[in-house]
């Protein structure tokens, strides 16, 4: 186990320099000139290049990213070219809030994909299978952002049931674990889970009827399990494949929150993204991307040696 440890992670080092190439070049090559979000229109060219210069953007793209990667290798994402504030003291506090609103709906996608893609599974066919894959199929289909002003129209505006901006009252940015602060993570949560709900749904539910194919599960009813028993057994067989893709759904929702979090204006790094891309604020879009890609691959670190420690087989393929 030690040594397939280390040999993933070895993989992971030059995934993680390519995506760190890809994010820096990405926002590079983006159209607009980051220093007009620093000097005023009419700002003179002599302040203009020593602006330029100061934040090194006169230096050709390889030096660069050299000197980028070395300050981001020591911990330094720079400053905010809007704000003039350290990217991670911005980033800190909306990795936390993003990083609940994705927990919270991998959580009920999970939940509530298992359910229904258990029972569709073991009841092929029926009315209950068939209200699964609806159910599946719709919450795959429908855009994030319009379920979020749906959401928000009928249990805000007309119900006055939950609020509809913010992470707290009054639009507070800072999380605690209390009632008053859990009504704002509702609406966000529910509409983020629908893809992940839909995905796994689908997935547990071609596992799950596979399982119930196979010899095996003929056999333990043959010897007399109990359905709880052979529920166990399929369940045990069908958990690295769920695990697997719920990770990368959990990660794909802190990358991919950004126009639900505009909608609820919840401050995570959606919203920071956002606004950076509006601001054209470069060092803000490269240690945010970077991160959450650094998450992404780390994540799927997670999840390999999580299925590899439930199906021993991954690890002597």
């Amino acid at each position: 186990m030690f040594f397939y440890l280390v040999r993933r992670v070895l993989y992971a080092i030059p995934i993680a320099l390519a995506v760190g190439f890809v994010c820096f070049m990405l926002v590079q090559i983006a159209p607009g000139d980051p220093i007009n979000a620093i000097v005023p229109p009419d700002a003179p060219q002599e302040v203009v290049e020593q602006v330029r210069r100061d934040y090194g953007l006169d230096q050709p793209l390889p030096v660069q990213f050299g000197l980028w990667l070395l300050k981001v290798v020591q911990g330094d994402l720079g400053r905010s070219l809007a704000t003039g504030r350290p990217v991670w003291s911005d980033l800190s506090s909306a990795i936390g809030n993003t990083l609940t609103l994705a927990a919270a709906a991998s959580l009920i996608g999970f939940v509530f994909g298992c359910v229904l893609g258990g029972l569709a599974g073991t009841f092929r066919g029926s009315l209950i299978d068939r209200l699964a894959v609806t159910s599946a199929v719709a919450g795959v289909s429908v855009p994030h952002y319009w379920l979020g002003m749906v959401l928000v129209v009928i249990f805000s505006v007309q119900m006055n049931a939950l609020p509809a901006m913010g992470a707290g009252p009054g639009g507070s940015a800072d999380w605690a674990w209390d009632w008053e602060h859990l009504q704002h993570l509702i609406l966000p949560a529910v509409t983020l889970s629908v893809i992940p709900m839909g995905i796994v749904t689908r997935t547990v539910r071609g596992i799950v009827a596979e399982i119930m194919n196979q010899e095996f599960v003929t056999a333990l009813r043959g010897k007399g399990l109990t359905s709880w028993g052979v529920f166990l057994h399929v369940v045990k067989n069908a958990a690295p494949n769920v695990i697997a893709v719920m990770g990368l759904q959990l990660g794909y929702l802190m990358g991919g929150s950004i126009l639900v979090e505009t909608v609820f204006s919840w401050p995570g790094t959606g919203l920071l993204l956002n606004s950076a891309i509006f601001q054209r604020d470069l060092p803000v879009l490269q240690g945010t991307i970077l991160v959450l890609a650094m998450f992404f691959v780390a994540l799927n670190l997670v999840v390999d040696l999580v299925q590899t420690a439930l199906d021993p087989r991954i690890k002597r393929a």
